[in-house]
């Protein structure tokens, strides 16, 4: 499947529009890499323990993505968009990370 996050795919011609298609993945954030961030936050640098969440998270929501425009007869995607948003409680820590993705389905020539 190809993906672009342009609204074209240069040399290729959309042939049809299937529509939007959406990718959602939730994740949370243990308590155990909350506390080995803390450290790493205090101290400066990459956050390995948060990175390897995002990544995964944003893994799964594209693959849901690609799922669901196969469904409908898809063999490209255009227009991506991925969102990635912290959640937490009410004067709480983060304790999730949504990662949402969408695109327009569509069938080349």
């Amino acid at each position: 499947m190809l993906i672009s996050t342009t609204s074209l795919l240069e040399g290729k011609k959309i042939k049809e529009y299937r529509g939007v298609v959406f990718g959602e993945a939730i994740t949370g954030i243990h308590l155990v890499k909350d506390f080995t961030a803390s450290f790493t936050d205090a101290l400066g640098g990459r956050v390995e323990e948060y990175e390897e969440e995002v990544v995964n998270a944003r893994a799964d929501a594209i693959n849901e993505m690609i799922n669901k425009a196969e469904k409908i007869g898809a063999d490209a995607l255009v227009g991506v968009k991925v969102d990635i948003e912290p959640v937490s409680g009410h004067d709480q820590p983060i304790s999730m990370i949504i990662v949402t993705v969408s695109g327009t389905a569509v069938v080349l020539e």
